[in-house]
């Protein structure tokens, strides 16, 4: 990382980041070009392993692409603020974010509606009775966090 000031070290922070992001934007390998696709997470820290909980409908390009390379980047943000310096005639922008690598794993069926639970209380802090019924029809996957860093900018 260039800048070793914005750096975030600390695991914990970094998770509490990733708590307050709304939106993970996945990265795939494509055949010319990197496929981005901008998700709802859910996130869960186990035995200091970050894994991260998507779905999604039953088929479409990024299960295509994840079924020939599993390998992943991510990238989430919040706290965005742009910050305008008048007497300077200069602005800058305040954020908080997270990017990370990882391999994605589609999940069973026995596996979905636990993955949907954790993914569900990421928005919501009670548990948000969803209709089950979606869950045959839903596909549910994870990212299991190989590495990440965290940065933040947060000028007054």
């Amino acid at each position: 990382m260039r800048r070793k000031d914005r750096e975030i070290t600390e695991f914990e922070e970094i998770v509490d980041v990733m708590e307050r992001c709304a939106v993970c934007r996945l990265a795939l390998h494509d055949e010319e070009y990197p496929y981005i696709v901008p998700l709802n997470f859910g996130m869960q820290v186990e035995e200091g392993q970050i894994v991260l909980y998507f779905h999604g409908a039953e088929e479409g390009k990024k299960y295509e692409l994840i079924k020939k390379n599993n390998k992943a980047s991510f990238e989430m943000d919040c706290s965005t603020q742009l910050v305008t310096i008048l007497e300077d005639g200069n602005c800058t922008m305040n954020y908080e974010s997270v990017i990370g690598q990882g391999r994605v794993e589609i999940l069973s069926e026995n596996e979905k509606e636990q993955a949907l639970d954790i993914l569900m209380r990421h928005y919501r802090e009670e548990d948000f009775p969803y209709n089950k019924a979606v869950i045959p029809k839903t596909t549910v996957f994870k990212l299991t966090v190989e590495k990440c860093s965290g940065k933040r900018r947060m000028k007054k």
